[in-house]
């Protein structure tokens, strides 16, 4: 496989699965979906698509968008709000959709989990008052949507935002003592939890470009030592793109894509936004890559500094 047919493959399966109107659906044949449309835009820009195809979708999204700024999961879950920065990373560069964006950023920005002081007889180990973002509406905060928030507030110029940077020390005090993360807890009465590849590629890409690489060394190379095993797409996607932020994007990387496409001939057709995230991941090993929005790679300004 190569950088070249993975593209157009991109093209093609996103193609069977875009409606006439614009908009994604998770499967071919489904409805529309507002995280499989927003992946959908992802992989197709990574993959070369021409733009005007990219702004019909980005267009299904900016309807879904309600009055507040967020984008939810459906219309039926308005408290699962976690899509909308996606649609924020999706509506990069788009002049049409700027003013839609604006209002998801400022809804980011303003929204937060529950979060109350640490008290003595917590049986959990991380502070649970530093804020990052849930995935629903009034529950506390976990790793991968505050580190999907942070990758589109950087996206956008809010990296030093306060909202921001409180999510990285959030993001930090979750990390696991022996390297990597899970969903977003550390211990549970004085038993160290296990990391998990998904959560720390996610983590890894939030932090690409705002702490420096002794922070997070231990979890990088938890993540180096599991990529060959990986074998599905929401795992392996994550991986390639946390790996890929820190400029450690595997040498066997579209090998291990390649592997695990070919599992769909076993378990079924993978959604679409499983799949994208895998697809964008495997483009992020390849040099002048344009998937820079979720790798912060590029050249990009070092740590600023974060304790």
């Amino acid at each position: 496989m190569t950088s070249g047919s993975l593209k157009r493959m991109i093209r093609e399966e996103l193609s069977r699965r875009s409606l006439p109107k614009g908009g994604i659906t998770d499967l071919p044949g489904q409805e529309f979906r507002t995280d499989a449309t927003a992946w959908g835009i992802l992989a197709f820009g990574a993959a070369g698509e021409d733009s005007e195809n990219l702004e019909r979708h980005r267009g299904r999204l900016v309807q879904e968008q309600d009055k507040a700024g967020r984008l939810c999961i459906d219309q039926q879950h308005p408290d699962s709000y976690w899509p909308t920065a996606l649609a924020i990373l999706a509506w990069q560069s788009s002049a049409s959709s700027h003013e839609a964006q604006n209002r998801a950023i400022r809804f980011l920005i303003d929204t937060t989990g529950l979060h109350r002081p640490r008290q003595w007889f917590d049986a959990a180990g991380h502070d649970p008052l530093l804020k990052g973002w849930p995935w629903i509406d009034g529950t506390h905060s976990w790793i991968e949507p505050t580190a999907l928030n942070v990758l589109s507030l950087k996206a956008t110029g809010h990296a030093q935002h306060e909202r921001v940077l409180e999510a990285i020390r959030m993001i930090l005090d979750r990390q696991l003592p022996h390297g990597g993360w899970n969903y977003g807890s550390t211990y549970v009465f004085g038993k160290e939890h296990l990391p998990m590849p998904e959560s720390t590629g996610a983590a890894l890409a939030g932090l690409a470009g705002m702490v420096g690489q002794e922070k997070v060394a231990r979890s990088l190379a938890y993540l180096q030592g599991e990529t060959d095993r990986l074998r599905t797409p929401i795992s392996l996607g994550w991986t390639l793109l946390g790996l890929a932020a820190w400029e450690l994007w595997p040498s066997n990387g579209l090998a291990l894509v390649e592997r695990c496409l070919a599992n769909q001939s076993r378990y079924g057709v993978y959604d679409t936004s499983a799949l994208c995230l895998l697809l964008v991941g495997a483009l992020a090993g390849e040099k002048g890559n344009n998937v820079d929005l979720l790798t912060n790679s590029g050249g990009r300004p070092p740590a600023l500094g974060i304790s």
